[in-house]
């Protein structure tokens, strides 16, 4: 699924405003944006990483669309970017790397898992319920996964690539007042946060903001939380808690999902631009 460039969306461009005049439209494409960046953020890094998300004048660009959020929700999420480059030394991608393995690791378990399934209670059919339900909501909106990479669908990016996606396809349904995909957008959006993302997430970003303190991942796992539990506010779900404990089973490195590096989801060549099959 391409995406455009994070910093050419700032609050002059795109129909993106931060005045009180600030739309619907431009409510959905910088919820967008955050996805977008929090996709991005939690990937294997390269220089798109720093390029985008690491220098001080992209992250402005970001709190920039961010800045419309906090206006509208009363919130403080642009403080929170902002401390994506709080680090004194410019992160090089050399740097993000060795930080990325040392927590996330190179398997499943590693010291902060970035994968759903591997949060909440013992259980050995619950996991592969939740693996079948996230692969049906990509294919019910014609998203499909990339099979030449072996990564997992359950990934903290793959799913906020999916709200991403959603989040796109709302302000597109609503550019064209088009009632009915607003509705069935803003309900699988609601959805996906009570049933997958908004369940552990808040908990996953609390656990890697304490284990890497000041670090880049450290305010980014702050900068999720925060966005994720206002998202649920916002569909009048209830968000996760901030401390959920690893399950004792894992399910390995399953080859299932999609690449690293590029785009995650893809959006299926038979379906629409604006929609669904």
């Amino acid at each position: 699924m391409k995406t455009s460039s994070i910093a050419n969306r700032k609050s002059t461009g795109d129909g993106v405003r931060t005045d009180t005049m600030t739309t619907e439209v431009d409510i959905a494409l910088c919820r967008s944006i955050l996805y977008e960046a929090l996709a991005l953020g939690f990937r294997p890094p390269t220089a798109e990483t720093v390029d985008r998300l690491a220098s001080p004048t992209a992250v402005e660009a970001l709190a920039d669309a961010v800045a419309v959020l906090d206006s509208a929700w009363t919130t403080g999420l642009a403080t929170l970017v902002h401390r994506l480059s709080d680090s004194p030394v410019f992160p090089s991608v050399d740097t993000l790397q060795v930080s990325h393995r040392r927590l996330f690791g190179h398997t499943a378990r590693g010291g902060v898992p970035p994968y759903e399934t591997e949060y909440g209670e013992d259980s050995l059919f619950e996991p592969p319920q939740e693996m079948s339900d996230l692969g049906g909501f990509y294919q019910a909106f014609g998203l499909r996964l990339r099979s030449s990479e072996r990564e997992r669908i359950d990934h903290i990016s793959c799913e906020c690539e999916f709200m991403l996606f959603l989040a796109r396809k709302e302000a597109y349904a609503l550019a064209q007042a088009d009632a009915s995909m607003v509705e069935e957008t803003r309900r699988a959006a609601r959805l996906f946060l009570r049933h997958h993302l908004g369940r552990w997430a808040p908990a996953f970003g609390g656990r890697l903001a304490r284990e890497d303190r000041g670090g880049f991942y450290g305010a980014a796992g702050r900068l999720l939380a925060a966005f994720v539990t206002q998202e649920c506010a916002r569909v009048g779900v209830p968000a996760g808690p901030e401390l959920l404990r690893l399950r004792a089973t894992s399910l390995g490195d399953i080859p299932m999902a999609c690449g690293p590096a590029d785009d995650l989801l893809q959006i299926d060549s038979a379906s629409s631009p604006g929609g669904t099959d």
